[in-house]
């Protein structure tokens, strides 16, 4: 009886502990601080985009503010299915920068992700931005052309961190605006990664005898700040397959990489010897010489951008026009314009009896304005 005795009590104040255990968890859960609660919906938000179901409530939001549902769900069709998001006060915070509900429902229809943004996290990255840009306007315009360059990433502390890092590198406002719009994912990246990219280069130019490393890192980052965006060992990779390519010594080399060779720097190596085969392939199938074709891609680097297909096509399509692949080669930067512009222009210049071998094909090559000025002059006489 006594052991019986001692074990009812020992229940009952087990069971009181536990009482007393849950009341005072379940307080802390009630009363739990704004960043606990934050945590569970985080959580909740992660298993909301598991579901294959669309948040209707959301959907019908986004339609009043009229964005384009038909392009959300091509461009980031999960968001759709998220059930907290931020697309009210995206919109009131824009509105307050001077966005209008057309520029707004733009935004966010060319990138969704941007209503998951909170409030806090809009602020901090507007202020990041206003640090490099000169006004409100100027970042709108931007936003309407590139919402990614924005909302791309929310980690604002390693974006301000990199600003930091590039300044220090001696690059302007201007340069910071184009890595900011043209390559967003620069600053998504840790700076320890970026630093790793910059001391490439300089290791690079050091050891073709430059003497001026800062210059060259800011010029070659103003003209090509894609390169960031590749590996280490692809920017290598293409640069010595320049030197081999075109048999460089280090001076030339270095005169190449401060002018058109750093333009194609961020393309795949495996690309660059592909399109670097098949122009000289081409050109040389048509009665151009080796020096001839090595020569043409050198001096017109650019070009190596063009997909074989890309090139053949233009190639054939200029020479189906009785245009000699010489002149081709001596204008090439109508390799720049379109297969549809080229041969929408040939058939406007062939109805006026235009000929290419005595007038040259330069006027193939024009900017729009420029061709149409001429057009109408040729009409005339």
């Amino acid at each position: 009886m006594a052991v019986r005795a001692l074990m009812n009590a020992n229940n009952l104040f087990l069971s009181a502990m536990n009482k007393s255990l849950l009341i005072k968890l379940s307080t802390q859960i009630v009363f739990r601080r704004a960043s606990c609660r934050s945590f569970c919906l985080n959580l909740k938000r992660s298993s909301d985009v598991s579901s294959d179901k669309e948040n209707n409530t959301l959907v019908n939001s986004l339609e009043g503010m009229g964005v384009d549902i038909k392009m959300v769900r091509q461009r980031q069709p999960g968001v759709l299915r998220k059930q907290i998001t931020n697309e009210e006060g995206l919109k009131h915070f824009l509105e307050a920068k001077g966005a209008n509900e057309e520029t707004v429902a733009g935004i966010i229809s060319r990138y969704p992700r941007a209503i998951t943004r909170s409030h806090q996290s809009l602020k901090e990255r507007w202020e990041i931005w206003r640090s490099i840009l000169t006004s409100d306007l100027e970042i709108l315009t931007i936003l309407k052309r590139s919402p990614e360059s924005f909302f791309r990433s929310g980690n604002n502390e390693n974006m301000q961190k990199n600003i930091i890092y590039f300044c220090s590198l001696g690059l302007t406002p201007e340069d910071l605006c184009k890595l900011l719009t043209r390559t967003p994912r620069v600053f998504s990246n840790t700076v320890e990664l970026n630093k790793q990219m910059v001391e490439l280069l300089c290791e690079i130019y050091s050891s073709l005898g430059g003497e001026n490393q800062e210059g060259f890192i800011n010029h070659l980052i103003s003209k090509n700040v894609f390169i960031f965006l590749r590996s280490s060992k692809q920017v290598k990779a293409n640069v010595n397959f320049l030197q081999s390519s075109f048999n460089l010594d280090d001076k030339e080399l270095l005169t190449l990489l401060h002018g058109q060779g750093g333009d194609v720097l961020d393309l795949s190596n495996e690309y660059l010897k592909k399109t670097f085969v098949n122009v000289k392939d081409k050109l040389l199938s048509h009665g151009c010489t080796e020096n001839e074709a090595t020569m043409f891609v050198l001096k017109h680097l650019r070009i190596l951008y063009l997909s074989p297909q890309n090139l053949n096509d233009k190639i054939d399509l200029l020479l189906q026009a009785n245009i000699d692949i010489h002149q081709i080669v001596k204008c090439p930067l109508v390799l720049d314009k379109s297969v549809s512009t080229i041969s929408h222009r040939i058939e406007e210049l062939e109805k006026l009896d235009y000929n290419f071998t005595i007038h040259g094909i330069g006027i193939l090559a024009l900017s729009k304005q420029r061709y149409e000025f001429r057009l109408e002059k040729l009409r005339c006489t």
